[in-house]
């Protein structure tokens, strides 16, 4: 261990981190290869054989080429994922997307409302409220 001086664990974990970013873009690559919808089979087919005959120039050159389109579908996956979770949201709390209009369940909440708030201030009886109510619920 003497005689593995500083420079050399210097040059060893610079090997190792490249060797690691590496792996990273290779899983990237392979991963955008599947994902891409403008490639036939074929070609999907012809680059997986290159990254994997010939990882080191395979990826190189698949980043070169088609670097440009891979990012544009990386923010595409990003905006369909935001727009997923956006409407999963809206569901969840009962709005819906035109206007600010309330769904059936919050339609039936909002009108409930309305008609204890008219009971309440005696514009309508309690008998009319029941009734009222009743229609709504059923």
């Amino acid at each position: 261990m003497d005689d593995y001086s500083l420079l050399d664990l210097f040059w060893t974990m610079l090997w190792f981190f490249l060797w690691v970013m590496w792996l990273f873009l290779l899983f990237k690559v392979i991963t955008d290869i599947f994902r891409s919808h403008d490639l036939g089979g074929w070609g999907k087919a012809g680059w997986l054989i290159l990254t994997l005959v010939l990882p080191y120039l395979g990826v190189l050159v698949y980043v070169i080429v088609r670097g440009k389109s891979m990012s544009k579908r990386d923010i595409k996956e990003v905006q369909d994922r935001d727009a997923a979770f956006k409407a999963y949201v809206r569901e969840a709390a009962g709005t819906s997307d035109a206007g600010g209009d309330a769904t059936k369940k919050g339609s039936h909440v909002d009108d409930l409302a309305k008609l204890a708030e008219l009971r309440d201030r005696g514009a309508i009886t309690d008998e009319e409220y029941q009734r009222a109510k009743t229609k709504l619920l059923v």
